[in-house]
Order: structure tokens, then C-alpha cells, then sequence
């Protein structure tokens, strides 16, 4: 081997590498930097770009020392730094979750162990004025070795760090090379068992800074504001690389006033007079310029504090509640490598759905991306690279969570042989990013469990910094060998509790802000649960919020199908061992950044102001500001709009900065302009506007919205009342034709076959129109969710999948009227006893009209229902659907606060939700009627064809050209194929959708158990 084995050497953690510092870029002169800018600086030299590059599967296969000055690379590939190598052909992608992709052998790695060789040549012009260079690497997976010029430079390893190396007496006037060897794994591997695609290589940029002899090697700022937080007090602490020298301090405000100049060495405080206070909400930054007269850093600095009392958490003395989000580096196309258009991009749809604070999951993210979190307002908790989940999946004899949770920490946790491994993690996120003030939270990692090695590094962090808190949920895995030290984390963290969980710690003990880390899994069609959490979280003081999990679907794009669908791969399409195949499909946005509808229903489940009580005998709404720090006539407009059966009758903005004087977390009640209406069904609708322009947000931008039901004298929707009304005439030719098998209704204007043995139409032609291509069925089934992953097992175990439907015996009764049809039946499946039993009456008038009422009795030995209705099969040419009820998003019983009633129309195929994984999707709730057309008749082109369902009673519905058979059995969207009809499900309700995926089971209240329940529904053709 042409290196020392430094990647199994718990010694040797780094080679040669600098003293861990903050995150600056220096420049000869003070410059505006930010991180658009950092090029700009004339002390920064980008390495990034093309490479060369030669992979190779095993480090052992490495002979030539292609570091040497002079070496032909001529042979070897090119490719993009920052890049991962897995996605320019490399090697193999791997998702796995919990498992390592590795034998557990700590500090041992596999022998045949790949890596990469990388070669850049570059042009390097020595500065009188600066004549020391330094080498960055911001991240690497998972090790390196670097040479220069033909000389080793040093070893490092902790992916998502950086690591700086002085250079200057290697390299030369003119062109030089830089050679790197990366290798896939490292003692270091075990640390890195994070929930992701498993990728290699240099993956975030390289570059060089120039700086002179002696200056500034770091500096600390904390920005506090004083006890009645009307002041503030700058102090920064400065470390040198040789001898101190003297810093020229220049502060100044956001606006370009100068408002100090000091010079200083060592220590030095500045005090600041009516502090304007940095937040998400108001994320006002100070300018700072440290200048050492070769040299200028510019720094931003936000004053703020963090701190509990009594079990509540404080910023700026004010009670916080965090609406965040996990946040993989994760891209279908660059993999690891995320650039500043890519975050900016995160973060303006962060923004978009009212998120403020983001969990850095599980470790940090590049450098300068946290100069934008500073900008754009977002609390952050900086999470350490560090997850050892694996330790808990070996083999065991007693399996059970209980036990293994219990031993979990025994291998590396509470091994104090990696105490200096985890504490290095730690040492340097906190060194790197301590001058940020969006961030407020140090996380100490993520599933490693808890022991000695955490202790240490908790202890080392809050003496270090004293001005943020401590987080680590991991903490209650412990063995029962001792007592372990919990006074070092300042946060009672949990992932996924239930919401009696919650309860349960505000009763029993309370003492410290309780967060989740994450919560309300968003794996495919979900969450379900967010208005729920809410509510708990906004009942409880000392309830700080929640990070949802997570931001993205991970995913490899492997281009397009021939018929131009996007395929996207997730674990398992790459043939790897072990996987966790679409667990990483739990996003909130599609790989592209398309919103997901749970994201929708987040957006407006924290919305900044709610309507919490209306009286509409007043025409007055109390409102509720929900934002910490923001007086809501400062945020928005309310732009109302009154709606009667789906038509609006009036609107209007309230604009009045007299009428939204409310300050943060209070309330105040104002008059609206409800309308008076005799009859339908009415809503007002309050609709919440950006007031003015944000960075990432224009003016108008809509926050969120409140729906107002207003009762009306009549409060049924007028459409669905018309078609509910009785036709009260008689039929022409109206017959009844019998055998044992079918009954066939008919008239000069419909023929119906009624199958006696099923107890549903066989066939239903309406004016020589088919309104059905197969026959109708009861449907208790649906494609399960991601969210459903738990609770489908035990659907399938009763055979809800496979169904068969049993009639005993029918009763026919007819007038010149109506032809009434009762039929007992039930559903059952092969081997399995009955599911369900059913009273079911068909009432066929002599215009064509069926209205149906089923009694249902569902055996309570049997698990919830996914659903339970009709599902029709109509002619595909019956594809425009216009619909009252919760929409234009799909909506369900416990996801739908993203929907408001009205009458919505559209194409079938837009009412499917392409999840990557095909699943239930698309439906929507508390609808009165809907109604599915063709343009033109399929038989007859001159006429049009529909079938309109309405009941008085609401209901859900589905339509779709896709079977919920197809959605079940195929494992990608791209893999789907058109049933050839379009597919009509007709709910009583369906089952919550919630987010058990990885959460707690299903709220009862969602649940479709009920023993009994009565379901009815007219169907009403024209043609």
C-alpha cells in the first residue's frame, strides 16, 4: 500500500492539519463578503472545477504513486470537484438507513475498501503581502490523503468538516499539483451510519487562502444583549497564529453607519445602544470589520441570546416556538454536493411554507450556507457528524428494541476509545460555525446512543460556549453498568412520541424544554397528524416545537423512460446489499423540489395568525398572532372572500394597521364582513398576505389561510340539493326482467343488470351510453401509504387486499316509479371469515336515477379499515372532474388543512399525486357531490355523458386511471400503466392517513373502526 493505514488507526484521527478555527474568508481590504461573493476576495483561490480522476476498487490496487510531481495522467478520467464519484459512474450507490454497509468491526473496514485518486493542476502566484497559503477541503467522504507538488501534506478524516493544511513551503510560482487520495472507509465510517444514500469523494469545494505571517488565526464573537434587551455588548476573543497584534475593529449597522472603532488585542467588548435584535423573524445582522492591516475579515453579527427557566425556552427573552424542518445535502443529480443556488433554493421554499428553524441532519452543513441562515432568519440547530446507529442492529439473541436499546451504547458510546474520536466530531462543528448567530442549538449528533464519549464532548461544549444550548435525544439509550451525567444537555428531546407521550412529560416532570427533534414522518402521502401536534405543542409552554422529518426525498435520477417519465432510484435499484429501499423517500419535497401536499398542509397547519373563535352573530373573529417577535400589522393584509355553494358573492383586503395592531402571541377580535345568505353553503375565507417584500418572499405573498363556515338557514349545498330532489315522474316502458343470477331494470331511456349474487350492477347503459366497463364492487381496499407500512401488514394478514363478495339473498319490489332492490350480503376473503356484513338497498327511479343506502356491520376482530365504498370502473373517456367539497389539494380526514371547500373541476390525470413509490393518493374529503364527463358521448360523439354521485350525508372520493391493484404492486411511478378506464372510488371514509411510517400508530379518532355505520349515495346519469 502506498499510504500508512491512518483510515483503520483510532490514533490518528488527522495528519498535519491546522488548529480547528471559525468559518471567515480574509481579503486585503474589508469587502461586503457573503457567500455569493466569497470568489471576490483576493485572498481566495478556488480549486474547484475539473479534475482528474481514477477510481480504483481497492486501495490495495493503488501501485503507482501517482501524487508525484510529473506524473502522466493522461489515463485517468475528468470529472467535477465538488462531485461524489458513485454519480459519474463509480462504484455503486447504497441506501441503507440503520444497517452499516460494512461487517461491525470497529476500527476495521472492509479490506477491499475502493477509493479515488484526484489530480488538479493549478497556477499559483506567491503575494508579498500574504505569503502564507492555506489548503481547505470543506468536506471529503470519508478520508483523504493530500500531496503537493509530490509532498505529502497531511491525512484527514470527518466528512462533513473542514480541514485546512498550511501549504506554503510546497508549492511554487507558476503551475503546481495537488493530489488527493480518497478512501470510501475509515474508522471514522462507523461514525457516519447517517440515514442516506452511501456516497465518496470530494464533495464539497477545495481552495486556497493566502494570509500573512502573523495575524488572526481565530476569533470568537458573542453578541448579547443586556438584561432588558434593550442594549447589547459585542465581545470577541482573538487567537493569533504567531504573536498578538493589533485588530482595528470597525462596527457597523445594517444601514452603513459606523457606530465603533476601536483597536484591540486579545479581548475586546463593544458596547451597543438600542440594539436591534437578531431573530428569524427579523434576522438583523451588524457588520464587523477586523482588520490587521495586511489582512481584513468582515464578519456578520446578530445579537440575540438563548436561555431556559422553569422548563421554557427563551430567546430575546421571548418564548419560541420552533416550526422546522431535518435537513439532508441530498440531490438526484449531484448527490452530497450542494451549491449556494441549491440551498438558496431550499431555503426560499423553506421560507415559502413558514418554516423558521432547520435541524442540521446529522451533521454540518457547508460553512457559508450558514451565512445565508443568518440572512434569511432561521433558527438553527448545528448538529455533529456523528451517528453510530448501526451498533444497535448486530446480531443478538434477544432482539427485542428493549434489550437492544439497553446495549446499544456498549460498543462505542460508552467506549472511551472513541472519546477522542467524538469529541473531535464535536470540536470541530462548534469551533467552525460559533460565530453564527442563526445558530442556537449545539447538537451532539444523532443514534449513537449515550455514554462516556458524550459526556466528555457535552462537557467540553458548554464550557466552551456558554451562550447556546445543548441537545442530544440519543441520551436515554443507556446500559444499566452506571449512572450517567444528563446535566450537560439543556433539552428533553424525543422523536416521534405520541401525543399522550407529550402529555405524560408535562405532568410528570416538565423540568426541561421538550423538543422533537423529529416528528410527523413524511414519507409519501403524509403526514397526517401535523394540526394534532400542533395543538400539543401550542397547549404547553415548555413545548419548544418540532423538526419534521424531512426536507427531501433522497434519490439517484437515472434519466427518462421512453415515454419521457422521470426515473428516479431509491434503495434496492442498484442491486446493493444490505438496503432500506424507499426509506428515503420521506421528504417533504420531491427530488426536484416540488412541493409534496404534506408540505402544503405545513405550511398552513403554521400559519402566523389564526382565527381561533368567530361569532357570526356579531360578524367578529378573534385572532390569534402566532408569530414570536412580529407585530402582525408589520407581516400582512387579510384579504377575505365570501363564498356561497363555491361562488364568491363578496371581497375585500383589510389593510387597516389600526384593525392588525396585535402583537406577537396575543389576541384581539375584529369585525367582519360576514355575509347573509338564506340558504347554501357558505364559507369566508381569510387569506393572509405578505405586507411587504422579503429578500425571497414578494409583496402579496399568501402565508396561509382560515376557512369560516357561516351557517345558513338552509345550510345545504343548493347543487346537491337539486340533485337530491326526486325526479316524480313515472317511466316509460319501465320493466324488471329476473333469473337467477341477474336482475335487468330498464326503460326507454337506461338498462340496468343487477348481479344478485354480488349485490351490485353488472352493467349500467344510460341513453346507449356505458357508464360502466366492468362491474362495480365494494372496496375496503387501498395502495398503501408509506404511512400505512405497519398497519398494512395486518391488512393484508385479514386479506383486505383480496376480498370476495357474497349475496344471500335479494328482494325486488316495483312501482311505476321506482324499482327498490334490498340485497344481504357480505364480504369476506379466501379462508377468512366475513369482514364485513351489509344491508344494502338500490333504488332505481324511472329517470335513470339510483340511489343506494348500506347498513354495514364490520366484525370487530378484525383491524381499521383502509376505506370503505364503491369503486366504479367508467369508460376513460369520462375524464373531466368537477367536484364540491375540500380541495384543490388531495385531502383526508387528519390532512386537509391545506384544502377549502369549493367547487373545483379538472382533468382525471391531475388529480393523481405522482409519489415515487405508487400509493393511495388523490383523494378528496367531505365532498357533497361529484360529477365525471366526457367532452363527448364515446358512443354518441354529439353527446355529452356524465355521472354525478351526491348524498347528503358528506364523503370522499377518488378518481384516477390507475387501479388501486396497479398502485399497490409496482414499485416506481414510471413503472405504471393506465387501467384504460377511469377508476371511481366512492368512500363513506377512509382511514387516517397519519405518519407510522416511522411515527406513532394512527390517533383513534381517525381511524375507520367503527362496528356500525350507515353509508348513502345517489348516482345520477345524463346524457
Amino acid at each position: 500500500m502506498i499510504v500508512p493505514k491512518y483510515f483503520e488507526d483510532l490514533n490518528v484521527l488527522h495528519k498535519n492539519t491546522m488548529p480547528n478555527r471559525a468559518y471567515y474568508i480574509p481579503a486585503s481590504v474589508p469587502m461586503d463578503l457573503q457567500p455569493e461573493t466569497r470568489e471576490t476576495s483576493d485572498r481566495f483561490l478556488l480549486l474547484s472545477g475539473d479534475w482528474k480522476f481514477r477510481y480504483f476498487e481497492n486501495i490495495y490496487d493503488v501501485k503507482e504513486e501517482f501524487f508525484q510531481d510529473g506524473y502522466d495522467t493522461a489515463a485517468f478520467d475528468e470529472v467535477k470537484v465538488p462531485g461524489v464519484w458513485q454519480n459519474y459512474g463509480y462504484d455503486h450507490h447504497q441506501y441503507t438507513n440503520v444497517r452499516y454497509p460494512f461487517p461491525m468491526d470497529p476500527p476495521y473496514v472492509p479490506v477491499v475498501n475502493p477509493c479515488g485518486a484526484y489530480v488538479r493542476y493549478f497556477s499559483y502566484k506567491k503575494d508579498s503581502k500574504a505569503p502564507k497559503t492555506y489548503l481547505n477541503f470543506e468536506g471529503v467522504d470519508s478520508c483523504f490523503y493530500v500531496w503537493v507538488n509530490g509532498s505529502f501534506v497531511g491525512y484527514s478524516q470527518v466528512s462533513h468538516s473542514t480541514s485546512e493544511f498550511d501549504v506554503t513551503e510546497l508549492l511554487r510560482e507558476g503551475e503546481n499539483t495537488l493530489a488527493v487520495l480518497v478512501v470510501k472507509w475509515c474508522d471514522g465510517s462507523y461514525f457516519e451510519d447517517q440515514d442516506k444514500f452511501r456516497m465518496s469523494g470530494i464533495f464539497r469545494d477545495v481552495y486556497l487562502l493566502n494570509r500573512p505571517e502573523n495575524g488572526i488565526q481565530d476569533y470568537f464573537v458573542k453578541a448579547i444583549p443586556s438584561e432588558d434587551y434593550q442594549d447589547g455588548t459585542i465581545t470577541i476573543d482573538f487567537t493569533y497564529r504567531k504573536e498578538p497584534v493589533p485588530v482595528n475593529i470597525t462596527l457597523s449597522d445594517a444601514e452603513g453607519k459606523t457606530l465603533a472603532q476601536v483597536t484591540a488585542e486579545g479581548q475586546v467588548s463593544i458596547p451597543v445602544k438600542n440594539a436591534h435584535l437578531w431573530s428569524a423573524e427579523d434576522p438583523y445582522l451588524y457588520k464587523l470589520v477586523l482588520s490587521t492591516g495586511e489582512e481584513a475579515i468582515t464578519e456578520q453579527v446578530g445579537i440575540r441570546e438563548i436561555h431556559t427557566e422553569k422548563g421554557v425556552l427563551y430567546i430575546n427573552g421571548v418564548k419560541v416556538k420552533f416550526h422546522g424542518t431535518n435537513r439532508h445535502d441530498s440531490d438526484p443529480v449531484t448527490g452530497f454536493a450542494i451549491s449556494l443556488d441549491q440551498i438558496k433554493k431550499d431555503l426560499t421554499l423553506m421560507k415559502e411554507h413558514n418554516m423558521n428553524a432547520i435541524r442540521t441532519s446529522h451533521y454540518p452543513n457547508a460553512p457559508h450556507f450558514y451565512q445565508l441562515y443568518d440572512r434569511l432568519g432561521f433558527f438553527i440547530i448545528d448538529e455533529a457528524d456523528n451517528e453510530s446507529h448501526g451498533t444497535s442492529d448486530i446480531y443478538d439473541t434477544d432482539p427485542s428494541w428493549e434489550s437492544r436499546s439497553k446495549r446499544w451504547n456498549e460498543i462505542i458510546a460508552d467506549n472511551p476509545l472513541y472519546t477522542e474520536s467524538t469529541v473531535d466530531r464535536t470540536q470541530r462543528c462548534v469551533e467552525r460555525d460559533k460565530n453564527r448567530p442563526s445558530v442556537v442549538i449545539w447538537s451532539m449528533g444523532n443514534e449513537c446512543a449515550y455514554g462516556c464519549t458524550f459526556e466528555e464532548a457535552l462537557r467540553w461544549t458548554k464550557k466552551f460556549d456558554s451562550t447556546r444550548l445543548t441537545h442530544y435525544e440519543s441520551s436515554r439509550y443507556v446500559s444499566d453498568k452506571r449512572k450517567y451525567d444528563y446535566s450537560v444537555i439543556d433539552l428533553q428531546s424525543r422523536m416521534y412520541p405520541s401525543l399522550d407521550e407529550i402529555r405524560d412529560y408535562f405532568k410528570e416532570d416538565g423540568t426541561k424544554p421538550f423538543v422533537m427533534c423529529e416528528y410527523c414522518h413524511s414519507m409519501g402521502n403524509g403526514p397526517g397528524d401535523l394540526e394534532d401536534y400542533f395543538e400539543v405543542i401550542q397547549s404547553y409552554d415548555g413545548a419548544c416545537g418540532a423538526f419534521m422529518w424531512e426536507w427531501c426525498d433522497h434519490a439517484i435520477d437515472l434519466g427518462k423512460t421512453i415515454k419521457g417519465k422521470k426515473v428516479y432510484a431509491y434503495g434496492g435499484d442498484h442491486n446493493e446489499y444490505p438496503h432500506d429501499g424507499n426509506f428515503c423517500m420521506d421528504g417533504l419535497v420531491y427530488p426536484d423540489r416540488t412541493p409534496h401536499t404534506g408540505l402544503l398542509e405545513f405550511k398552513n397547519v403554521h400559519r402566523p395568525v389564526r382565527v381561533i373563535s368567530f361569532d357570526q352573530e356579531k360578524g367578529t373573529a378573534v385572532l390569534h398572532n402566532y408569530m414570536d417577535f412580529t407585530n402582525l400589522k408589520d407581516l400582512l393584509m387579510i384579504r377575505y372572500e365570501a363564498s356561497i355553494d363555491g361562488v364568491t358573492v363578496e371581497n375585500g383586503i383589510i389593510d387597516d394597521p389600526a384593525v392588525l395592531d396585535l402583537p406577537a402571541h396575543e389576541e384581539k377580535e375584529i369585525t367582519l364582513p360576514v355575509p347573509q345568505a338564506e340558504k347554501g353553503k357558505c364559507f369566508l375565507k381569510l387569506t393572509y398576505l405578505l405586507k411587504e417584500a422579503t429578500e425571497v418572499l414578494p409583496a402579496g405573498f399568501e402565508l396561509g389561510f382560515d376557512e369560516l363556515a357561516v351557517k345558513t338557514a338552509e345550510n345545504v349545498n343548493q347543487t346537491a340539493k337539486a340533485l337530491l330532489a326526486a325526479s316524480g315522474h313515472a317511466g316509460k316502458n319501465f320493466a324488471v326482467d329476473e333469473d337467477d343470477h341477474y336482475l335487468i331494470v330498464s326503460s326507454d331511456d337506461f338498462c340496468y343488470t343487477y348481479n344478485k349474487l354480488t349485490g351490485v350492477f353488472a352493467k349500467m347503459v344510460y341513453k346507449n351510453q356505458s357508464l360502466l366497463d366492468r362491474p362495480m364492487e365494494y372496496n375496503i381496499w387501498r395502495a398503501p401509504t408509506d404511512n400505512d407500512r405497519n398497519i398494512k401488514l395486518e391488512w393484508m394478514k385479514a386479506q383486505y387486499d383480496r376480498i370476495v363478495t357474497r349475496a344471500y339473498e335479494t328482494k325486488v319490489h316495483k312501482t311505476e316509479k321506482e324499482v327498490k332492490i334490498e340485497t344481504t350480503l357480505s364480504i369476506s376473503a379466501i379462508y377468512i371469515q366475513r369482514i364485513l356484513d351489509i344491508q344494502v338497498t338500490w333504488n332505481i327511479q324511472a329517470d335513470g336515477t339510483v340511489d343506494i343506502a348500506m347498513d354495514v356491520k364490520r366484525n370487530p376482530i378484525f383491524p381499521m379499515l383502509p376505506r370503505f365504498g364503491l369503486r366504479l370502473f367508467l369508460p376513460k373517456e369520462m375524464k373531466d372532474v368537477t367536484y364540491y367539497g375540500l380541495g384543490p389539494v388531495e385531502s383526508y380526514m387528519d390532512k386537509r388543512r391545506a384544502s377549502w371547500h369549493g367547487e373545483f373541476s379538472s382533468p382525471v390525470t391531475d388529480l393523481h399525486e405522482d409519489y415515487i413509490r405508487p400509493q393511495e393518493n388523490g383523494s378528496h374529503y367531505d365532498c357533497d357531490y361529484v360529477t365525471l364527463s366526457s367532452n363527448a358521448g364515446h358512443l354518441l360523439p354529439e353527446r355529452k355523458t356524465s355521472l354525478t354521485a351526491v348524498s347528503g350525508q358528506t364523503f370522499s372520493f377518488n378518481a384516477s386511471v390507475y387501479t388501486e391493484e396497479e398502485l399497490t404492486n409496482k414499485a416506481h411511478n414510471y413503472e405504471l400503466e393506465e387501467c384504460g378506464s377511469t377508476v371511481l372510488c366512492l368512500d363513506y371514509r377512509q382511514n387516517g392517513i397519519g405518519s407510522n411510517s416511522c411515527g406513532p400508530q394512527l390517533i383513534e379518532k381517525y381511524r375507520l373502526d367503527e362496528n356500525e355505520f350507515h353509508f348513502e349515495l345517489r348516482l345520477k346519469p345524463e346524457a
